[in-house]
């Protein structure tokens, strides 16, 4: 049973890092780390399984996955075709239409390739066959663990709700994607009412863009009276730009007003680990939960989220890119 130590490891390390911090990236590596040692573990259990069930099985597990891919590719190349006709034409809504050409173009390389019988072509193909899975694998990893992180239940009540700015319409109306992050934090600010809690103070974040009549923060206060909110239940940050001086200014805020205070931050579910890793750099005390997304927004952005997170630690990220690539370069060379 020494093939399970590996996916044993990664586990306890998955367990205690998690413990020490739901917030973390290296969370969602351990838990990839994790699930593919397991996999190794039982497929080289296989070898004791009767008859020809261990080749079938062997079989399977490759199959499925290269079929997922392909029916993949397809989706998002559609679901890109709606975000575009729904959306706009900016680069963020071409993120899953981009995504889905990219892997056709993974899938029809080794085919190019090998009828061109170039060694240099066989060898650029297996290098960057090689970087793709290292970015799938991340990927896979962030989806997974975002997946597990927004099932957190907030257990207890909390000092603030702080609710994440995402833009408004025409300068000041607040548009469907903000409103549903508004309506979670009315859910969270009801739910603790009914327990017989004090109300936590809302905290709407954000401040003026250069296209908007008011700071987003006036505009989701407004809403959110107009809901049945008391006034005197909300308390305004609106001077941040950015998502990280939403936190790092709203976590100002809490920290004078309420010292030892504890908050839930609402954001749309496709953002809220990436915005949990930003709050943990803020030292927000607090999880971040997540609101609901409209279905065919959630690709693009899920993606788009990804992409951020990868350059966050792009230094390791690029750094083992490269190393991948130069080895690459070095077996063409050699053969």
């Amino acid at each position: 049973m020494f093939v399970f130590a590996p996916a044993l490891l990664f586990l306890v390390l998955f367990g205690m890092s998690a413990r020490e911090d739901r917030r973390r990236f290296r969370n969602a590596v351990y838990l990839g780390l994790t699930c593919i040692s397991l996999v190794i573990g039982l497929l080289a259990q296989l070898r004791h399984a009767p008859g020809g069930i261990g080749p079938l099985v062997v079989a399977a597990v490759f199959a499925v996955p290269a079929l997922g891919v392909v029916v993949l590719a397809f989706f998002l190349i559609a679901n890109g075709v709606t975000m575009v006709r729904k959306e706009g034409r900016s680069l963020g809504n071409l993120l899953s239409l981009l995504a889905g050409l990219a892997i056709l173009g993974l899938l029809i390389l080794p085919v190019a390739a090998a009828q061109s019988g170039s060694v240099t072509a066989a060898g650029a193909t297996a290098t960057i066959g090689l970087i793709a899975l290292y970015v799938s694998f991340l990927f896979l990893c962030f989806l997974g663990y975002a997946y597990l992180y927004g099932r957190i239940k907030v257990r207890g009540d909390v000092d603030y709700v702080v609710m994440l700015g995402s833009g408004l319409v025409g300068g000041d109306r607040v548009p469907p994607l903000l409103a549903s992050r508004l309506h979670k934090g009315i859910q969270i600010h009801q739910a603790q009412l009914a327990r017989g809690g004090t109300p936590p103070v809302l905290l709407p974040s954000g401040g003026k863009g250069s296209d908007e009549k008011v700071a987003e923060a006036r505009a989701m206060a407004d809403w959110l009276i107009a809901e049945g909110i008391p006034a005197g239940h909300i308390r305004l940050e609106d001077q941040s730009r950015t998502t990280e001086e939403n936190l790092r200014f709203s976590e100002a805020i809490m920290a004078r007003d309420t010292p030892g205070y504890r908050c839930v931050v609402v954001t749309n579910n496709f953002h809220a680990f990436r915005a949990a890793m930003m709050a943990r750099k803020a030292r927000v005390n607090g999880q971040v939960l997540g609101s609901p997304t409209a279905a065919y927004f959630w690709p693009s952005a899920t993606i788009r989220e990804f992409v951020a997170v990868f350059m966050e630690h792009k230094v390791v990220n690029l750094a083992i890119c490269g190393a991948l690539a130069a080895s690459g370069a070095l077996l063409t060379l050699a053969a």
